[in-house]
């Protein structure tokens, strides 16, 4: 099947981005109204930073509260659309993590990351899709982790969530590539992001067993407020823009789904590969041979 040749219309987009408050949300906010585009930032909370909202309203924009663990999160962009408000690229950023050992996790904690890294990302996609299937153009850009890819011990959790909207984004674009909408994710390292310091904890105190374990490590590590990523958050955000708008390094390479960021993502891309080829070395011929035989 040959690939679609992908169009960008030449104005201004309009850019929905959720999570905004801190973090990648609001640099790459910054990034997009330096090149000209529209963006309607949100947050649970916009009163909570009062001073990020009139930056982004003195250049044009807009920001709106937006709690994507709502079930209704969705009218937002109904809401948008019908008054004539015409979403161009929709980036799913919002995000937190719950750190601990999948044995103690609660079914409430669970189904917390589960709302929001997938169902809340999930809502708001199938409310701006037929808007941007009908134009003939969108973009949906998922910012995921390399959790996604190998979860590491304590992100149990948050890894089966990043993993669902994976799988999700990698069907989603092969059914609405025909439409002139890409579907991408963005797989990111650890970056110098405040996300540590807002990571939370499992509400179950650590089984004994577990004391002393890679899990206890990682969780202590990142809950610490010391732990700083390698990865520069500035220079992400241009990425995620030029691969979005089709622009720079993303011109002419519309068709990729996916976009890994920071030198620690690339280590954990190799290792899965080498660990595929290691799994397909030791099982191959059992792969291959249990097919029906006629």
């Amino acid at each position: 099947m040959s690939t679609p040749a992908f169009t960008t219309p030449k104005r201004p987009l309009t850019w929905l981005i959720t999570g905004c408050s801190s973090g990648f949300g609001l640099a790459l906010t910054r990034e997009v109204q330096s090149h000209g585009h529209t963006v309607i930032a949100t947050s649970r909370n916009p009163s909570r930073t009062p001073e990020f909202v009139a930056e982004v309203e003195s250049k044009g924009g807009q920001w709106l509260p937006l709690d994507v663990t709502a079930q209704d999160c969705g009218k937002l962009v109904e809401e948008l659309e019908q008054n004539g408000t015409h979403i161009d690229v929709l980036v799913n950023n919002a995000g937190g993590s719950i750190h601990g050992v999948v044995e103690q996790f609660s079914d409430e904690e669970a189904r917390s990351q589960m709302e929001l890294l997938y169902f809340g990302p999930y809502r708001l996609i199938r409310a701006a899709l037929p808007y941007m299937r009908k134009r003939r153009f969108g973009v949906i850009a998922n910012i995921s982790s390399g959790a996604g890819l190998e979860g590491r011990a304590s992100m149990g959790i948050y890894a089966a969530a990043k993993a669902a909207l994976d799988g999700l984004t990698k069907v989603l674009h092969k059914e609405v590539a025909g439409f002139n909408v890409r579907a991408l994710y963005v797989s990111m390292g650890a970056f110098n992001t405040n996300m540590g310091n807002a990571a939370g904890i499992q509400k179950a105190p650590l089984n004994d067993d577990y004391k002393g374990s890679v899990a206890e490590q990682l969780t202590n590590l990142v809950t610490s407020g010391k732990f700083s990523g390698d990865g520069d958050v500035s220079k992400a955000v241009k990425a995620i823009y030029e691969v979005a708008a089709a622009e720079g390094r993303g011109a002419g390479r519309e068709s990729e789904i996916c976009l890994p960021l920071g030198r620690d993502l690339a280590v954990r891309v190799k290792e899965v590969v080498d660990g595929w080829n290691h799994t397909m070395e030791i099982f191959g011929d059992v792969c291959d041979n249990v097919y029906v035989e006629k």
